[in-house]
């Protein structure tokens, strides 16, 4: 290889750790369309006191049941940007260690190019005369043997090394090749990321622009149909009897995982935050599960495909209850029948029934 092929694949390298640190940053949300203004209340009598006219339930009602989903759109989106850091932060990782693999590669071709250059140098210092040509010149039968011996071991180590120079010149090509393929890789990576936190982003602006429309007293009557829907689905489970057959108790890890799962009751939920001091759902459960010393996979999404599945009646403080047909949300069963999780922007890392979303099932992380 060339001077200029070594420069390039050092360049490469070089290139290759550098850009991997690069990272998109927050962008700007998109706005939602306004929805439509509030009736406006008719003027009292001067001196009393006005106050708004609150909707209806059925009104409210339907308020709720698009706050649910707009976001549970982002809680999706979410799981797509919080898969595709996942994806990113491995891909940097393993080109890091390309990286590695080409500047030490190089230095070993390095090497191997001097000693190559060191046996050229002493062949003309012999006169030009290659050891085969010494050796057919001697008329000394012992010199001959003695001589015989060591041709036949430089020729051995010249094709070694030459051998050596061939695999690892092959090696730096595969090492280029396949930094090639993980920065692509990187690069769509990036973009997916992008497009879902652009996604998350709109999702959420909607939905806190519905709620900022709300008057306190709605505001309020809002979170008391949020807490009856969730205490109506937490009935209708229970009344199941499913109660009275989960009887296991935690494991080791299970225990320690709740443990720290708990211990963040209170705070924020935030999109795409693993802790300490804000999560979004699988944040929390990944990190819980983590510091009991048993990594799971950073999504919803992917603990539910990749984790055992286990049975509602059988399972256990610990396990991972998820939720939604795309397996988009995710909590902590600690018994009693509740979970840990953390619910959505706006809320914060709390308690709640077991039952009260819709369960798609139950894996556990420790099995």
């Amino acid at each position: 290889m060339g001077t200029a092929g070594k420069r390039g694949l050092i360049t490469a390298a070089v290139t290759v750790v550098c850009a991997i640190t690069v990272l998109a940053a927050p962008g700007t949300a998109f706005a939602s369309p306004t929805p439509p203004a509030a009736p406006t209340p008719a003027p009292a009598p001067s001196g009393t006191p006005v106050s708004p006219p609150v909707p209806p339930n059925k009104d409210l009602e339907a308020v709720r049941e698009k706050l649910e989903s707009l976001y549970h759109d982002a809680a999706v989106a979410t799981d797509a940007y919080n898969a595709a850091e996942e994806k990113a932060q491995k891909q940097s990782t393993q080109l890091v260690q390309l990286a590695k693999k080409i500047v030490e590669g190089q230095r070993r071709l390095d090497a191997l190019k001097d000693r190559a250059g060191a046996a050229a140098r002493q062949q003309y210092r012999s006169g030009g005369l290659p050891p085969e040509a010494h050796l057919m010149l001697s008329d000394d039968p012992g010199q001959f043997l003695d001589g015989a011996g060591r041709v036949l071991q430089g020729q051995r180590a010249t094709k070694a090394m030459l051998d050596e120079m061939t695999r690892t010149q092959q090696d730096l090509k595969q090492y280029a090749s396949d930094a090639a393929a993980h920065w692509r890789e990187l690069e769509a990576n990036r973009k997916d990321k992008e497009a879902a936190r652009k996604k998350v982003q709109k999702q959420i602006a909607e939905a806190e622009k519905l709620e900022s429309r709300l008057e306190k007293q709605e505001k309020e009557r809002l979170a008391e149909l949020e807490r009856q829907a969730a205490q109506k689905a937490q009935t209708a489970w229970l009344d199941t009897g499913v109660l009275k057959d989960i009887q296991a108790k935690a494991s080791e890890q299970g225990a320690k995982a709740v443990s720290y799962a708990t211990a963040q009751m209170g705070k924020p939920y935030e999109w795409g935050a693993e802790g300490p001091l804000t999560f979004d759902c699988s944040g929390l459960t990944s990190q819980a599960w983590a510091h009991a010393g048993r990594p799971i996979p950073r999504t919803s999404q992917e603990q539910w495909r990749q984790l055992r599945h286990v049975d509602v009646k059988d399972m256990r403080p610990g396990d991972l209850v998820i939720y939604f047909d795309d397996a988009s949300h995710v909590g902590m069963y600690i018994g009693d029948g509740t979970i840990v999780h953390a619910p959505r922007p706006g809320r914060t890392v709390t308690v709640t029934g077991a039952g009260s979303m819709p369960i798609l099932g139950v894996v556990r992380p420790d099995a």
